[in-house]
């Protein structure tokens, strides 16, 4: 399954995880308007990452 994946699909997907958990590290530790802030990251992240999917597919 992961031998599909790009260095680029990757690299998106760690980031997306890094900011995950550091917006939850941030919320749990008090600072609730960061955390949530830096989550909001994800979507915007991924949504990215298959913006890029497309492109690469519709030039194929």
């Amino acid at each position: 399954m992961f031998k599909k994946f790009t260095t680029s699909d990757k690299l998106l997907f760690a980031s997306a995880l890094m900011s995950l958990v550091f917006s939850e590290i941030l919320y749990f530790q008090g600072n609730k308007v960061e955390g949530t802030f830096i989550g909001l990251w994800v979507p915007s992240i991924l949504a990215f990452g298959i913006y890029l999917k497309l492109i690469s597919n519709s030039k194929e």
